[in-house]
Protein backbone atom coordinates (compact mmCIF):
# COMPACT_ATOMS: atom_id res chain seq x y z
CA UNK A 1 0.00 0.00 0.00
CA UNK A 2 2.92 2.60 0.75
CA UNK A 3 5.59 0.82 -0.90
CA UNK A 4 5.46 3.31 -3.79
CA UNK A 5 5.29 6.60 -2.02
CA UNK A 6 5.70 9.57 -3.92
CA UNK A 7 7.98 12.28 -2.52
CA UNK A 8 8.12 15.96 -3.72
CA UNK A 9 11.37 18.14 -4.37
CA UNK A 10 11.54 20.74 -1.28
CA UNK A 11 14.08 23.20 -1.20
CA UNK A 12 17.31 21.21 -0.25
CA UNK A 13 15.65 17.58 0.63
CA UNK A 14 12.65 15.98 -0.24
CA UNK A 15 9.35 15.93 1.51
CA UNK A 16 6.08 13.57 1.65
CA UNK A 17 2.97 14.50 -0.47
CA UNK A 18 0.74 15.90 2.77
CA UNK A 19 -2.05 13.10 1.59
CA UNK A 20 0.24 10.42 2.44
CA UNK A 21 1.71 12.02 5.45
CA UNK A 22 -1.73 11.86 6.65
CA UNK A 23 -2.52 8.59 5.77
CA UNK A 24 0.85 7.32 7.28
CA UNK A 25 0.29 9.39 10.75
CA UNK A 26 -3.44 7.61 10.45
CA UNK A 27 -1.95 3.73 10.33
CA UNK A 28 1.39 4.33 12.52
CA UNK A 29 0.14 2.72 16.22
CA UNK A 30 0.19 4.48 18.99
CA UNK A 31 2.80 3.92 21.84
CA UNK A 32 0.29 1.82 23.72
CA UNK A 33 -0.71 0.24 20.31
CA UNK A 34 3.07 -0.85 19.16
CA UNK A 35 3.91 -2.11 22.22
CA UNK A 36 0.87 -5.05 21.59
CA UNK A 37 2.44 -5.41 18.55
CA UNK A 38 5.94 -6.23 19.87
CA UNK A 39 4.09 -8.76 21.88
CA UNK A 40 2.52 -10.06 18.64
CA UNK A 41 5.63 -9.95 17.25
CA UNK A 42 7.10 -11.69 19.14
CA UNK A 43 5.10 -14.35 20.23
CA UNK A 44 3.31 -14.64 16.88
CA UNK A 45 -0.02 -14.99 18.15
CA UNK A 46 -2.20 -15.12 21.32
CA UNK A 47 -5.96 -14.79 23.06
CA UNK A 48 -5.97 -11.84 25.37
CA UNK A 49 -4.77 -13.77 28.24
CA UNK A 50 -1.34 -14.90 26.33
CA UNK A 51 -0.67 -11.00 25.31
CA UNK A 52 -0.94 -9.76 29.32
CA UNK A 53 1.56 -12.63 29.76
CA UNK A 54 3.92 -12.18 27.65
CA UNK A 55 4.09 -8.16 28.73
CA UNK A 56 7.40 -8.41 29.98
CA UNK A 57 7.90 -4.89 31.79
CA UNK A 58 5.60 -2.52 33.41
CA UNK A 59 2.88 -2.79 35.82
CA UNK A 60 0.34 -6.07 34.57
CA UNK A 61 -2.48 -4.67 31.86
CA UNK A 62 -6.06 -4.77 32.48
CA UNK A 63 -8.39 -7.15 30.35
CA UNK A 64 -10.68 -4.81 29.03
CA UNK A 65 -7.91 -2.21 28.23
CA UNK A 66 -6.27 -4.99 25.95
CA UNK A 67 -9.33 -5.84 24.52
CA UNK A 68 -10.27 -2.49 23.61
CA UNK A 69 -6.88 -1.47 22.23
CA UNK A 70 -6.81 -4.44 19.97
CA UNK A 71 -10.31 -3.60 18.79
CA UNK A 72 -9.50 -0.21 17.78
CA UNK A 73 -5.80 -1.46 16.40
CA UNK A 74 -8.45 -4.09 14.28
CA UNK A 75 -10.08 -1.14 12.37
CA UNK A 76 -6.66 0.26 11.76
CA UNK A 77 -5.51 -2.87 9.90
CA UNK A 78 -2.75 -3.81 12.39
CA UNK A 79 -3.90 -7.05 13.90
CA UNK A 80 -6.54 -9.61 13.07
CA UNK A 81 -8.20 -12.44 14.48
CA UNK A 82 -9.25 -15.66 14.53
CA UNK A 83 -12.03 -17.37 16.62
CA UNK A 84 -10.78 -20.59 18.67
CA UNK A 85 -13.58 -21.55 20.94
CA UNK A 86 -14.58 -18.70 23.01
CA UNK A 87 -11.59 -16.55 22.52
CA UNK A 88 -10.34 -14.63 20.28
CA UNK A 89 -6.53 -15.50 18.80
CA UNK A 90 -5.09 -12.18 17.53
CA UNK A 91 -2.12 -12.09 14.77
CA UNK A 92 -0.51 -8.66 13.63
CA UNK A 93 -1.19 -8.13 10.19
CA UNK A 94 1.84 -5.61 9.60
CA UNK A 95 4.83 -6.24 9.76
CA UNK A 96 8.03 -4.54 12.06
CA UNK A 97 9.78 -3.84 9.43
CA UNK A 98 6.88 -1.53 7.57
CA UNK A 99 5.63 0.11 11.12
CA UNK A 100 9.33 0.87 11.05
CA UNK A 101 9.26 2.08 7.68
CA UNK A 102 5.70 4.72 8.44
CA UNK A 103 7.58 5.63 11.37
CA UNK A 104 11.12 7.27 10.03
CA UNK A 105 9.17 8.65 6.95
CA UNK A 106 6.47 10.32 9.53
CA UNK A 107 9.88 11.55 11.60
CA UNK A 108 11.15 13.07 8.38
CA UNK A 109 8.00 14.86 7.54
CA UNK A 110 7.15 16.07 10.85
CA UNK A 111 10.78 17.34 12.10
CA UNK A 112 12.83 17.47 9.20
CA UNK A 113 10.35 19.32 6.71
CA UNK A 114 10.98 15.81 4.66
CA UNK A 115 14.42 16.53 4.32
CA UNK A 116 16.31 12.87 4.85
CA UNK A 117 19.99 15.02 4.29
CA UNK A 118 18.68 17.29 7.50
CA UNK A 119 17.65 14.23 9.37
CA UNK A 120 20.68 12.60 8.90
CA UNK A 121 23.50 15.48 9.66
CA UNK A 122 20.92 15.88 12.19
CA UNK A 123 22.51 12.21 13.62
CA UNK A 124 25.72 12.74 12.73
CA UNK A 125 26.21 16.12 14.45
CA UNK A 126 24.46 14.96 17.87
CA UNK A 127 25.66 11.65 18.33
CA UNK A 128 28.52 10.01 18.72
CA UNK A 129 29.85 7.56 15.41
CA UNK A 130 32.88 5.34 15.23
CA UNK A 131 34.87 4.82 12.22
CA UNK A 132 33.54 1.18 11.47
CA UNK A 133 29.71 2.88 11.09
CA UNK A 134 30.90 5.81 9.50
CA UNK A 135 32.56 3.50 6.91
CA UNK A 136 29.36 1.36 6.74
CA UNK A 137 27.36 4.67 5.85
CA UNK A 138 29.78 5.72 3.29
CA UNK A 139 29.44 2.22 1.28
CA UNK A 140 25.62 2.74 1.81
CA UNK A 141 25.59 5.76 -0.01
CA UNK A 142 28.09 4.83 -2.76
CA UNK A 143 25.70 2.00 -3.36
CA UNK A 144 22.65 4.53 -3.28
CA UNK A 145 24.75 6.63 -6.22
CA UNK A 146 25.37 3.43 -8.21
CA UNK A 147 21.98 2.57 -8.19
CA UNK A 148 20.79 6.41 -8.92
CA UNK A 149 23.32 6.23 -12.11
CA UNK A 150 21.91 2.87 -13.24
CA UNK A 151 18.42 3.88 -13.02
CA UNK A 152 19.24 6.84 -15.08
CA UNK A 153 21.01 5.03 -17.77
CA UNK A 154 24.13 7.16 -16.99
Amino acid sequence: MFDNLRFLHYGDGWKLSSMVSRLTAQLLPTPGEHKLLEILWRIGEGNIDDIIAAAEQGPRRNYKTVQTMLRIMERKRLVTHRVCGRAFIYQALVARSRIGRLSIRTLLERHFGGSRSELLLNLLEEEPIDSTELRDLEELIRRQRLAHRFRAGK
